[in-house]
């Protein structure tokens, strides 16, 4: 076992704070995502045999730090990771990052190479070499200049189901590096990067129907020696400075550095095609899926098309707006190196590993369900009651998460396995996702990358039978995926895995951005709205290349668009809790808004000068406020009146009409009503069937109904829910267009409509 000794002399650097001497746990032991943090620094020697110090340092701007780290990346090689979103029992925030690695170990499919990127990488590879050496299933290792390659062989002879995630594969080299430097205490080092959509392969082939470029690779993960992580919540920074010793050869002293090359973008010119699917392509293959579904071949599949784009602003740029308008999880820029960035905001955890009191534990959060954000808190709530009622996207969740099940089951304790959140709400700047939370505890002779494989990959991003998915996936997409529904993350030298689903990413490529973005295919799918899903969800990768100035979202206050004729408003008060919401609604189309209880003198209207008379909603009845007198006063002025609920029955009362009562009282109860032919201009620029707020007991009777009161919408059960006058400038609604049971850009748009009533 290694050990650590505190009693290291510590570096030039400032000790840290002493608000830095906890961890980054919760009782249970869990870190929701957040870095552990090394506390003392010190002194160990690796379960491989390697002298490690660790010395740690206090950062007196943590955010200038950061953000110069984000810059770099536009040239040096590295990874920034930031978790922005907050979850309870999931996700917490978080910020980590490093530049300028002395090693970069990567793969194109069973060959490897490790490089050395400066003079500290070159120390360690012999023993690097000597560990691979010592690993049978690695073919012919050996080190050329500054770079050690080799090959995993192939598996030799059956093996049971238990066993696949351990047969030979490019994890065995992951392995045997994480063994060289194993140390339970060492919570931050490892290696950290990108894993490719292929590498799932590697666990269970497939026939390959796309010519693979033989330069593009399958993993790339890098080991940093000085990695800079960000507590979000205390504002409290440091940084983990590394040096190693092994085989009579230190890196004390040897400078951490780096090539520096600068991104480059393409002209648009030179792009030519933007999408791989022609408009209505994807549909087809929407179509194509439903079949296999009908016949049993598949239960689900997750089908993707890619967008391309020219990108003039370098990746930290795109990355910021990123993060400013899609807050994630899973937030990251990586350098990749031959001109290669990922950038992604991914709201989806692939596989977590951490050791807790009870063991090993692997949790997964399956995402299937996606909706469209509201135009505010109250749309978002009816959003979340369609996806939550949706039986669609009921089913695709389960099928996700019984797979999920599944894949946890072949390495995890019996009973273990438990779906601890079902159907939870997250919300994102543009979506909302319904998404299951899962977790297990490994057996005995499993590991982090036993748990990382047999999920390769997330039936989230393939489907079910996750085998047959698989190949359907590569026998009808237009181009191989690349890191497309791969991962991200860090593998730790402490055993632990934090890794998320490579999804919302953008791909620079040689100065062309490409988004890739699929959608969940069951039998109920409908091909076109399943085509529209992947424009959405690349609307908010594309924009953050495209697009410079800052998208607001959702949940932001914003402006209202509505204008109507600026004049003003007499608001009558019968008594009503209503009545200043309305006031503030009418207010919002650029009226002046006078407010008079009911009774008011009537030089106050002289005075005033009102262009529209408002009746608001109240208790009782009509002659309780003697509304008749009201409406006298305006119709003597020739003033507009807009009623609401019993201003509506005021007005029935006033020109001869009879009111009754309902059978079955409608307070605070939503109601879809119809607008009646020919539309009234009330109801200007809003559909012919629309959700409202019903607040009463008393209805317009429509058969004791004057003639010179027109009907302009009825509920469902057929209650009269607005009227206006033939030949008067008066029009009223029975509902509450301020109710948040009303949209708020349809009661705006009913409100604007009735200051245009003219006298």
């Amino acid at each position: 076992m290694s050990k650590r000794h505190p009693d290291v002399a510590p570096d030039s650097r400032k000790a840290p704070k002493p608000s830095f001497a906890r961890e980054n746990l919760l009782p249970n032991g869990r870190t929701l995502g957040a870095p552990r943090q090394s506390v003392h620094g010190g002194k160990y020697v690796t379960d491989g045999g390697v002298s490690v110090s660790c010395a740690v340092g206090a950062l007196d701007d943590p955010h200038g730090t950061v953000e110069a780290m984000v810059e770099a990346l536009d040239a040096e090689l590295g990874c920034f990771f930031q978790s922005s979103y907050e979850f309870p029992g999931r996700y917490a925030r978080w910020t980590m990052g490093f530049v300028r690695p002395p090693l970069v170990f990567e793969a194109w499919q069973r060959s490897f190479q490790i490089r050395a990127l400066n003079e500290r990488g070159a120390v360690l590879l012999p023993a690097i070499l000597a560990a691979l050496q010592a690993t049978p299933e690695v073919e012919a290792p050996a080190i050329v200049g500054r770079t050690l390659a080799g090959r995993v062989a192939e598996s030799a002879g059956s093996f049971t189901e238990e066993e696949r995630s351990q047969q030979p594969s490019i994890f065995t080299v992951v392995r045997a590096i994480t063994k060289l430097f194993a140390c339970a205490e060492e919570s931050q080092l490892g290696l950290y990067g990108s894993f490719g959509y292929d590498l799932t392969f590697q666990f269970e082939p497939v026939k390959l129907k796309h010519t693979r470029d033989p330069k593009q690779r399958d993993l790339v993960l890098f080991l940093p020696d000085e990695i800079v992580v960000l507590d979000i919540l205390s504002n409290h920074a440091w940084r983990l400075s590394y040096d190693f010793e092994v085989g009579g050869r230190s890196t004390v002293g040897l400078p951490r550095e780096g090539a520096s090359v600068p991104y480059l973008p393409k002209p648009e010119a030179a792009i030519s095609q933007r999408r791989d699917h022609a408009p209505g392509a994807f549909a087809r293959k929407v179509e194509r899926a439903k079949q296999e579904f009908a016949v049993g071949n598949l239960f689900e599949c997750v089908l993707s098309q890619t967008f391309t784009e020219p990108c003039p602003s370098p990746p930290s740029t795109v990355f910021r707006r990123l993060r400013a308008r899609n807050p994630s999880p899973y937030g990251f820029l990586i350098n990749l190196g031959e001109r290669e960035y990922l950038v992604g905001a991914s709201p989806e955890m692939f596989v977590r590993v951490e050791k807790n009191s009870k063991g090993w534990r692997v949790e997964t959060c399956p995402i299937s369900g996606t909706i469209r954000r509201g135009r505010d808190a109250l749309e978002d709530a009816e959003n979340i009651k369609k996806i939550i009622a949706d039986k669609k996207e009921e089913s695709e969740l389960t099928m996700c998460t019984d797979v999920d099940r599944n894949d946890k089951s072949r390495i995890c304790v019996a009973g273990s396995v438990n779906v601890i959140g079902r159907r939870q709400i997250e919300m994102y700047s543009r979506l909302i996702h319904t998404v299951d939370h899962v977790e297990g505890y490994l057996r005995d002779g499993y590991d982090a990358m036993d748990a990382f494989l047999v999920h390769t990959w997330a039936v989230t991003v393939t489907g079910a039978p996750k085998a047959w998915a698989i190949q359907f996936v590569e026998d009808q997409e237009e181009s191989p995926r690349a890191w497309y529904g791969g991962a991200v993350g860090m593998i730790g030298f402490d055993g632990h895995l934090n890794t998320g689903l490579t999804l919302r990413t953008v791909r620079l490529k040689d100065g062309v951005a490409e988004v890739r973005a699929g959608a969940t295919l069951l039998y109920d799918s409908e091909p076109v709205s399943e085509e529209k899903e992947t424009e959405l969800k690349a609307s908010a990768m594309r924009d953050a290349v495209l697009r410079a100035d800052p998208v607001e979202t959702a949940s932001r206050p914003h402006s209202p668009s509505f204008s109507g004729a600026a004049g003003r408003i007499v608001l009558v008060d019968h008594q009503d809790s209503f009545v200043h919401t309305l006031a503030n609604y009418l207010r919002q189309t650029g009226a002046q808004v006078t407010t008079l209880r009911a009774g008011f003198e009537e030089s106050v209207l002289d005075q005033l000068q009102p262009d529209l008379i408002v009746l608001s909603p109240g208790p009782g009845c009509p002659k309780d406020f003697d509304l008749a007198r009201t409406i006298s006063l305006a119709i003597d002025r020739k003033l507009p009146i807009f009623g609401v609920c019993l201003g509506l029955q005021g007005i029935v009362e006033y020109f001869g009409g009879e009111l009754g009562v309902l059978s079955y009282p409608q307070h605070g109860k939503p109601a879809m009503i119809k607008l009646c032919q020919p539309v009234a201009a009330l109801f200007e620029g809003l559909p012919d069937e629309l959700q409202v707020a019903r607040y009463h007991s008393l209805h317009s009777l429509q058969a004791k109904q004057p003639s010179c009161l027109r009907t302009t919408a009825v509920s469902s059960d057929g209650v009269v829910m607005a009227i206006e006058h033939t030949s008067l400038p008066i029009a009223a609604v029975q509902f509450h267009p301020e109710s948040i049971l009303t949209a708020t850009h349809m009661g705006m748009q009913m409100l604007t409509n009735a200051t245009k009533m003219k006298s």
